[in-house]
């Protein structure tokens, strides 16, 4: 997993701009408007998202419309996927000491 991603959303504005995203393609003025930035501003964070490949850019005369690549995620699902196999036995393990902790009460009783 390229930690580049992370830093790129790690940033509140970004990490909202992907949100909206999700929705489909906007250009850099409905992204600043809807998050109420700056366009200058909504720019620089776009660039980022875009040097860190979470978005691309589709040219349309003189609008830029950015819209979501699928494949940063693809990537963070599959790492996160690493780790399911550590939750389930961990669930697991707590399943087991709860049918112990049953079993032990309705003995004592």
């Amino acid at each position: 997993m390229d930690s580049t991603t992370f830093s790129a959303l790690a940033e509140p504005n970004r990490f909202r701009m992907v949100e909206l995203l999700r929705d489909g393609p906007l250009t850099v003025g409905e992204i600043a408007e809807r998050l109420d930035l700056r366009q200058p501003q909504a720019s620089k964070h776009l660039r980022v998202l875009l040097e860190a490949g979470i978005v691309e850019v589709e040219a349309d005369a003189n609008r830029r419309h950015y819209k979501l690549r699928s494949e940063p995620f693809k990537a963070l699902e599959a790492w996160l996927e690493t780790y399911s196999s550590v939750w389930e036995e961990r669930f697991d393990n707590l399943e087991r000491y709860l049918q112990q902790l049953q079993a032990k009460q309705e003995k004592d009783k």
